[in-house]
C-alpha cells in the first residue's frame, strides 16, 4: 500500500516508511526504532534522528498514555475544511520520550477533557479508506 492513503490528504505517495500505512490497515501504529544507537521515533523516520543511521526498524507504539495538552481547531487547512471543528491532543507515553500528536475521535466529549487523564489510541479508517489514527478516553 502506498504512503498516498495515510491520512485525510496525503501529499506524499512514495517514502521509505510507507509500510507505517500498511500497519495501519492491519490496526497497529508503529514508530521507528534506530538499530544502532536504540533511538525510537515517532512519527516514524527513514533515518535515525539521534544518530542519522539509515538502519532502522519498526516498534509496536504503546497505545495507553496520557493527555498532555489539547485544543479545537475552528479553522483546517487544506483538504480539511469540511471537518473543523475538531480536537486535537498531545499524547505523552511516559517511556523514552514518546508522543502522539493526532485527532480525538469524532464521538469523544470535548468537555470532559482534562489535561493529565488517561487516554488510548487506536487506528481508524475514514469512509473513504484513508488511514490514520485518533485518541479516544480510556
Amino acid at each position: 500500500m502506498g504512503f498516498e492513503k495515510f491520512g485525510r490528504r496525503s501529499f506524499m505517495a512514495a517514502t521509505k516508511v510507507a509500510p507505517f500505512v500498511d500497519f495501519l490497515a492491519e490496526g497497529k501504529i508503529k514508530g521507528t526504532v534506530c538499530k544502532e544507537c536504540g533511538a525510537k521515533s515517532f512519527p516514524p523516520r527513514a533515518d535515525c534522528v539521534a544518530c542519522f543511521s539509515k538502519d532502522v526498524d519498526w516498534f509496536d507504539m504503546p497505545t495507553q498514555g496520557t493527555l498532555v495538552t489539547f485544543s479545537t481547531l475552528q479553522y483546517a487547512p487544506f483538504g480539511f475544511e469540511a471537518d473543523t471543528p475538531y480536537t486535537l491532543g498531545l499524547v505523552d507515553f511516559g517511556q523514552d520520550g514518546l508522543k502522539l500528536f493526532a485527532r480525538f475521535a469524532a464521538d469523544v466529549n470535548v468537555d470532559a477533557l482534562k489535561v493529565g487523564m488517561p487516554v488510548s489510541v487506536r487506528t481508524l479508517e475514514y469512509d473513504d479508506g484513508q488511514l490514520s489514527y485518533e485518541i479516544v478516553a480510556a
